[in-house]
């Protein structure tokens, strides 16, 4: 399946029928009242976060939803029907954001999340509903209220505990099939992923998320190489491995792209000097402890994922204990 993770939709709800303008007619009753009954309401439109769905591919290919119209009331005081609502289903952590792509309408974080983004027009009044003691006959009736047309952006940002990062080439893929089942596509060339992948990460009993985002490349935050593509995927995530390719001639200015928890990979490829060597430059640099790994052979992986687990763990909130006081 492709990934999209950014999608234009247009969407319209539905108007309201128009009321009824009729009259009680029975044999024997000469002059029978009004009995015209009420539009029916129009169909709303929704987004809804469910399970199972892991990008917005299916809005390349429909990008048009217009929720159906309520039916005209009719005589003998019975309601229109009203129109069906649409639910737009989108993966969770999915961003609505109005036309402006800028502002935030909802921002669906958990499964079964659903917020009304086009309510439908209400349906009209029939002209039973004006007959009042000075006026027993009338004859008029409302139109049903017009639909809501928009055009909104669902922008997907992948939720994950953890979030791989590093220049193209150093790893990441190599990484998350080691320590995970997920079975993303490795090769020895820079851009091999092009989509994130999620995996299962589990270290001592327990298990959290990981996320392999395509590759960094100096000046990504002004939008070259994936750019903006790939920081909308960090967001979320509470802590950041960056992967270092220990075999790399430029291992200090490679690490300057992102500051977080580090480790040299690949170092299957390297002696034992060349290893040292370059940690302690990668220390220098960073301020901060190198983990030394192999998504190859295996090495040091459960190290680093114990540290990464211990990082989710401090920044997962409290539980509160004891009675409450204000």
């Amino acid at each position: 399946m492709k990934f999209l993770d950014l999608a234009k939709v247009y969407i319209r709800s539905g108007g309201g029928g128009s009321g009824c303008v009729s009259f009680r007619r029975e044999k024997f009753i000469e002059f029978g009242g009004p009995d015209g009954g009420d539009g029916g309401n129009g169909g709303s439109v929704f987004v809804e976060a469910v399970e199972g769905l892991n990008t917005l591919i299916d809005f390349r290919y429909q990008q048009h939803f217009f929720a159906k119209n309520g039916q005209p009331g009719m005589g003998n005081q019975r309601t229109g029907k009203s129109g069906d609502d649409i639910v737009l289903r989108v993966p969770v952590g999915t961003e609505i954001l109005d036309e402006d792509e800028e502002t935030i309408i909802a921002d669906l974080t958990e499964v079964g999340q659903k917020v009304l983004i086009a309510q439908g027009g209400n349906g009209g009044w029939g002209n039973l509903r004006f007959k009042s003691s000075t006026n027993r006959a009338p004859n008029r009736a409302n139109p049903g209220q017009e639909g809501v047309e928009r055009t909104i952006w669902l922008r997907l940002k992948l939720i994950a505990d953890a979030g791989l990062v590093g220049l193209p080439n150093a790893g990441k893929s190599t990484f998350l099939a080691a320590v995970s089942n997920a079975r993303p596509k490795i090769a020895d060339y820079p851009f091999t992923t092009l989509i994130p992948n999620l995996g299962v990460v589990g270290v001592d009993g327990k298990e959290f998320v990981m996320a392999d985002i395509p590759g960094l490349i100096e000046g990504a935050s002004e939008g070259r190489g994936l750019g903006t593509q790939f920081l909308a995927h960090v967001e979320r995530c509470k802590v950041l491995l960056h992967l270092v390719d220990g075999t790399s001639s430029t291992i200090t200015k490679d690490y300057r792209t992102i500051v977080h928890i580090l480790a040299m990979n690949k170092t299957d490829a390297m002696d034992a000097k060349q290893i040292s060597d370059r940690r302690r430059a990668l220390e220098k640099a960073s301020g901060g402890p190198v983990h030394v790994i192999s998504g190859v052979s295996g090495k040091g992986l459960t190290e680093v994922l114990r540290a990464l687990h211990a990082v989710i763990e401090e920044a997962a909130p409290k539980e509160e204990t004891g009675p409450w006081r204000p």
